[in-house]
């Protein structure tokens, strides 16, 4: 099934220009038969396999996991702190686990961090059905997730590197994308039927299988060995990341960006979100409504990603993370259901389309020994807030309204997304096939890259 691909994927050059230097008009139907060329590199097919078969558990974790706590007799705290011990190890452990994706093998970290996560989980569900669990141990299970997770992460962001030409790298990060959201529309539903059926501790059970099969195939890909130079040490290791991630000045105040926007929106959508569905739309059924809109403009971008790689990279994703601002302004202004419907949807294509060209750009600007600790470092600024906002949204609420909160948000997010554009690098970043100064061993116009 893959003959058509492995044909597509010969003919792709990285020197498809004309003498002029300019990028010759490409048909939708040309980018429609390359847009899968990813799949007919076996290494990809199974990380794409792998990863779309670990999000189907993770779409259905987090019913699992709420209703387990609940049956053993947990409130909302004891959810809160579950949640909070998946998270806490994250934020400690992501810089070590940066380090070690740039000096082990990207494969075998992926496959050990699977297998972390599917016996922590599988010891829980055993507990649950036997009747012993206890909050204590779900939050230990939550942590050693968590813990993995620090691992997983920045392997699984160098991977794509190592085993996709530079020129069909968008497309992979693109299918990945598609993947993880479609998933993100059946996974509740059916995690719920799950909780229905045979209870949280099997649909724990299923996200444990997904970790495990997962790891079975991330054990097949085959990595080029890594030409790792002597280091100094751990520390030193940290310390040239650093050093490199605060060199490049796009990088860095784009992840400043992201500080802002992601606290803001997950506190906005996810914490006040469910609030107005209750107070507003009349309920869970109304709220439902609006995820789902949310979730369609999540599949829709990626495949708009798949099919479309722009120019100004900087100015997409600043406009797609800006869009994210649209819902907060609809619950502000109190628009009826299908307009926040809408609003959703947009900024759901939003962000897909952004996160999609991001992942391509860094991929392209940084070199692979230095990709695990500065999407380690990337990752730490983005959610080392979050917990912060989280406490200060209830208050805020309280002390100014709801409506009120989510309006200054709304503002938040859109200052946010503009004031990079202020800056020259970012407002010229482009992805490398329209370099056409020399570049460096990323792959990234040499003048633009830091």
């Amino acid at each position: 099934m893959f003959i058509g691909w492995s044909w597509i994927l010969r003919q792709a050059r990285p020197h498809d220009r004309t003498s002029a230097g300019h990028v010759p008009r490409i048909s939708w139907a040309a980018r429609f038969r390359e847009a899968g060329a990813p799949l007919a590199i076996r290494p990809y097919r199974l990380h794409f396999m792998a990863r779309l078969l670990s999000w189907t558990g993770s779409a259905v974790a987090p019913i699992g996991l709420a209703f387990a706590v609940l049956q053993i007799g947990g409130g909302a705290g004891a959810l809160g702190a579950v949640l909070a011990a998946s998270v806490v190890p994250q934020i400690i452990l992501l810089l070590v686990g940066g380090v070690v994706a740039d000096r082990l093998s990207r494969a075998r970290v992926m496959v050990w961090s699977n297998v972390v996560c599917a016996v922590a989980e599988a010891g829980a569900v055993l507990l649950l059905v036997s009747g012993a669990a206890r909050v204590w141990h779900l939050v230990a299970m939550s942590a050693l997730c968590g813990a993995a997770g620090a691992f997983f992460t920045p392997a699984a962001g160098g991977v794509v590197v190592e085993v996709v030409p530079t020129e069909l790298r968008h497309a992979a990060n693109a299918l990945l994308k598609i993947g993880q959201n479609s998933v993100k529309v059946a996974g509740p539903a059916l995690g719920g039927l799950l909780v229905a059926v045979v209870g949280p501790g099997w649909a724990l059970g299923w996200d444990a299988v997904t970790f495990a099969a997962s790891a079975v195939l991330f054990s097949r890909i085959s990595l080029k060995a890594k030409t790792v130079k002597v280091r100094a040490g751990f520390t030193a290791d940290l310390r040239e990341g650093w050093d490199d991630f605060r060199s490049r000045r796009w990088l860095w105040v784009m992840v400043c960006q992201a500080a802002v926007i992601v606290p803001v929106w997950l506190v906005g959508y996810q914490l006040l979100g469910p609030v107005y569905g209750q107070r507003v739309l009349g309920g869970a059924a109304g709220w439902g409504v609006v995820v789902s809109g949310f979730t369609a403009g999540l599949v829709a971008g990626a495949a708009l990603a798949l099919m479309w790689k722009p120019r100004q990279v900087g100015v997409v994703v600043c406009a797609g993370t800006g869009s994210m601002a649209v819902p907060l302004a609809a619950m502000a202004a109190a628009v009826p259901l299908p307009l926040l419907v809408v609003a959703t949807a947009v900024a759901g294509t939003g962000l897909a389309v952004s996160m999609t060209v991001w992942a391509s750009l860094v991929q392209e600007r940084i070199p692979a020994d230095r990709l695990g600790r500065t999407l380690s470092y990337s990752t730490l600024g983005q959610i080392l807030p979050v917990p912060f906002g989280y406490l200060l949204a209830g208050p805020a609420a309280h002390l100014v309204g709801l409506r009120t909160t989510l309006a200054v948000g709304a503002l938040v997010i859109t200052v946010a997304a503009v004031v990079p554009l202020a800056i020259a690098q970012v407002r010229g970043l482009c992805l490398a096939p329209l370099a056409v100064e020399g570049a460096d061993v990323a792959g990234a116009p040499v003048r633009a890259e830091r």
